[in-house]
């Protein structure tokens, strides 16, 4: 376009030399038509933008990976003047956006809608913008575009896998222990009564204490006997391997085709993430108490408190969502700074795609603490990274410590599901 321009100053130029050399008329037509075509260009794109403007809505800003996003683009012309071509350039950092478009006709006071689809093919999060409206003249000399800024952001959750089975302990002793210790939340050990406070649910109201009071009374509870599970996920730099993977994979026009399945990217960090996810899930759909603890891109640790019910699934999943294996802290380190504030009796799940022997010692150390560990070792080989793996997880397991091995490309829930040595074990 820039060129188009150039173009057509060098021929008013060359006729404008023409006519001072020559003093034929027709060199000051032409002279006349090139300026005539540079000024009315130069109005035209003056006014190409004047009053349009863009907005997007999307109904969900947080989805999982394999779903479909979809987005609401709104052009609107508030101007006097119509606008012949509008283009949309969609500039979201979300892999294989479909927001741009190029609208015709875009009349006075109008406005025109579409829908924008995109299969989320990557964890993490992501800006929906800024988006560029751009337009001209018909010749292309001025071209001009205005940026409207980015409206917010959609977090794409990790795949979750089903898991048939795992290892489930209950507590310390069979049947567990009472913990003697009150919670907000519903449990089936009631504690006592107390008064009414504003924010306890209705569910919590005891009726009969209420009615020979003659005042609300409701009913605290116990923590149950089931221990907490507290999930760990290596996210030191220098144990992650992956293998070379590109969203755009993913055929466009095979956007709504049902055979189509978007998988787990051969990385250990994504796969660190799923693992974490799913088992998240499953242990809070049994009843547990589950907390999280990672390192990744950030200094300081990442610690989620254990707790159950749906908001915990989310603060998870958010959790492994935003994680990015660049840490500096090993697992081991980690553990060693968390172990001292765990209960005894806690479940302790280690991710982790480590090779080192100072894993073993660390799972050793866990169960002198009266912790129950449970190792799911990434197998780093099978990411292009160094073999080692089955050795660890043979020493884990002589230590009595349940083991899983997940390869790269295997069925997830089933490797979670098997322990070490193939068959299903220990298992609730």
């Amino acid at each position: 376009m820039i060129a188009s321009r150039h173009v057509v100053l060098v021929l008013l130029g060359l006729s404008l030399l023409a006519l001072a050399v020559t003093g034929f008329p027709i060199y000051a037509r032409l002279s006349y038509l090139w300026a005539l075509l540079v000024v009315s260009s130069w109005i035209w794109s003056k006014l190409s933008l004047r009053g349009m403007q863009v907005s997007r809505q999307a109904r969900l800003r947080r989805a999982q990976m394999g779903e479909i996003f979809q987005e609401q683009f709104e052009v609107k012309n508030d101007s006097h003047f119509p606008h012949v071509l509008i283009e949309v350039h969609d500039q979201a950092s979300l892999p294989g956006t479909q927001g741009s478009r190029v609208l015709t006709w875009l009349g006075r006071r109008q406005q025109r809608t579409y829908l924008a689809r995109t299969r989320l093919v990557q964890r993490g999060e992501f800006s929906l913008g800024p988006t560029v409206l751009a337009a001209g003249d018909p010749f292309g000399l001025f071209p001009v575009s205005r940026t409207v800024p980015t409206t917010g952001t959609v977090l794409v959750y990790p795949i979750m896998v089903d898991i048939h089975a795992f290892p489930n302990p209950p507590g310390l002793l069979p049947g567990g222990e009472a913990l003697r210790r009150l919670t907000h939340q519903v449990t089936p050990n009631a504690a006592g009564v107390r008064e009414y406070a504003p924010g306890d649910s209705m569910n919590r109201i005891h009726w009969p204490s209420t009615a020979r009071r003659e005042r609300l009374i409701v009913k605290e509870f116990e923590l149950d006997p089931l221990a907490d599970v507290w999930i760990f996920v290596d996210g030191a730099r220098r144990v992650q391997s992956q293998l070379p993977h590109s969203p755009s994979d993913i055929a466009v026009d095979a956007l709504w085709h049902p055979m189509v399945e978007v998988t787990v990217p051969p990385s250990t960090e994504e796969y660190a993430a799923t693992v974490a996810a799913s088992l998240g899930r499953y242990f809070l759909q049994r009843g547990r108490a589950v907390g999280l603890v990672s390192c990744g891109q950030h200094r300081s640790p990442t610690v989620l408190p254990p707790d159950r019910g749906a908001r915990q699934l989310g603060k998870i999943l958010e959790a492994m969502a935003l994680l990015r294996a660049e840490g500096e802290l090993s697992i081991s380190a980690l553990v060693s700074a968390q172990a001292q504030h765990l209960p005894r009796g806690s479940t302790v799940v280690l991710i982790t795609p480590s090779i080192e022997e100072e894993v073993g010692l660390t799972v050793d150390h866990l169960v002198r603490l009266g912790l129950r560990p449970v190792a799911v070792l990434l197998d780093a080989a099978s990411f292009s990274g160094p073999p080692g793996t089955k050795a660890l997880a043979t020493t884990i397991a002589s230590l009595g410590v349940p083991v899983r091995r997940v390869e790269n490309g295997a069925d997830i829930g089933m490797a979670l599901s098997l322990d070490f040595s193939g068959a299903g074990g220990n298992l609730q």
